[in-house]
């Protein structure tokens, strides 16, 4: 039975042509990810959000303060510009990593592509997706010839990925950057209060992540922010981001580009992590990272994974690290390597489809007391779905393996 306040609430919606449930806004609270740079810096300003061995080899340190300002210098020029889909065709690199914020922050679409693929692939991926500028790094300007022959005036922004952020060294990325903090400063300092940190609608879309298209073209798949705040929660829950006293180190020698990098950008920052980012895979540099700068987490294929255990750099950590391991099945005898040097896998399964990581197998206790033979068999499964999962099942259809779709 409705209420004297229930009948008004719903008499002012008829009256201004809106539905009663449209009212009760105020108490939502929509889900982004993006909220948790600006929260990271507000709580720890001084806290390391970055290191980064640039092009010109400098050690880059940078604090979450001063990340925070960059990606919302890049927001304030994507919006000054009216720029709606981003694309970034860029390493593991700091501006990849604020460019995820800064473009989300702007009400923009993140469209990050594999570098790998062929340049007719990549002008695929970027028609396709409709983007309207594009964020390279300097190394794979030429991977735009092939979409540029048509359209030679397109904006580009190029990064050349060194230390200066202004001056003789800098470039375009950073000029951005700065042009973004001037029109903040022209609008009247509205700072990360006047970005959308937390979007109006939470199923809107957050990035477009394609596939490397291995049977056909690439396919794009729909990132929404809903799904990348519960995604990223549910790995700081299933890799342990935040055990032991927090502020964890995590080595990026997963491709941010893959599947928006299992959702880690935003996880990591979200407990304060420091992300070390990698241009390129460099097995001796991992493992003087891993020594020297104590990394306690990162993610990597079981072939990675393989060549990481057999290098001539690889003897036993001191501390443990825990490795989230994916995209293909992991042999038992490869768990077992990487426990005698204090690697602890993270076993999980997911696809581009379901934001990356999606169900993980998870070490019993009783396992300690089997033959190691079969206790590394039982780590090699899978799996149950992560804590923000809808339950795992097994569907056997009636086409046959093997077989593909038309």
């Amino acid at each position: 039975m409705s209420g004297p306040a229930s009948r008004l609430r719903s008499l002012t919606a008829q009256l201004l042509h809106r539905s009663p449930e449209s009212q009760h806004n105020f108490n939502k609270h929509t889900l982004s990810p993006t909220s948790f740079l600006p929260r990271a810096a507000a709580i720890e300003p001084d806290a390391e959000a970055i290191y980064h061995v640039t092009v010109n080899n400098k050690v880059l340190r940078r604090s979450y303060i001063e990340t925070a300002d960059r990606a919302r210098g890049l927001a304030y020029y994507i919006k000054k510009h009216g720029y709606k889909r981003v694309g970034i065709l860029c390493p593991n690199t700091p501006a990849f990593l604020e460019s995820i914020y800064g473009i989300a922050a702007a009400g923009a679409v993140n469209v990050a592509v594999n570098y790998r693929l062929k340049s007719e692939d990549i002008a695929y991926i970027f028609t396709h997706s409709e983007v309207d500028i594009i964020i390279v790094d300097q190394e794979y300007v030429h991977l735009l010839d092939e979409f540029r022959k048509t359209r030679p005036d397109f904006p580009v922004v190029i990064d050349t990925d060194t230390d200066a952020t202004e001056g003789e060294l800098s470039g375009p990325f950073d000029a951005s950057v700065l042009e973004g903090l001037q029109y903040d400063s022209q609008l009247g300092n509205h700072g990360w209060n006047g970005l959308e940190t937390h979007a109006a609608d939470e199923e809107s879309l957050i990035a477009l992540a394609y596939t490397s298209g291995t049977t056909a073209r690439p396919k794009g798949v729909e990132y929404i922010h809903r799904g990348c705040y519960l995604a990223a929660l549910a790995n700081i829950i299933e890799s342990g981001l935040n055990y032991h006293q927090g502020r964890c180190r995590y080595l990026w020698t997963l491709p941010m580009f893959h599947a928006m990098g299992w959702t880690f950008p935003w996880a990591i920052t979200a407990v304060r992590g420091t992300h070390y980012c990698l241009r390129k895979i460099d097995y001796s540099q991992i493992w003087r990272l891993l020594k020297e700068e104590k990394i306690t987490h990162f993610n990597a294929a079981p072939t990675v994974n393989t060549i990481l255990c057999n290098s001539k750099e690889a003897e036993r950590l001191p501390s443990p690290v825990r490795v989230t391991v994916a995209a293909s099945p992991p042999t038992p005898h490869l768990f077992e390597q990487m426990l005698s040097l204090n690697l602890h896998p993270v076993h999980v399964y997911g696809m581009t489809e379901t934001y990356g990581p999606i169900t993980k197998g998870y070490y019993m206790p009783e396992w300690d007391n089997l033959p190691a033979k079969d206790k590394y068999q039982k780590m090699a499964r899978q799996g149950h779905g992560f804590v923000t999962s809808l339950p795992v099942r097994v569907i056997k259809t009636e086409v046959p393996e093997g077989t593909v779709s038309t």
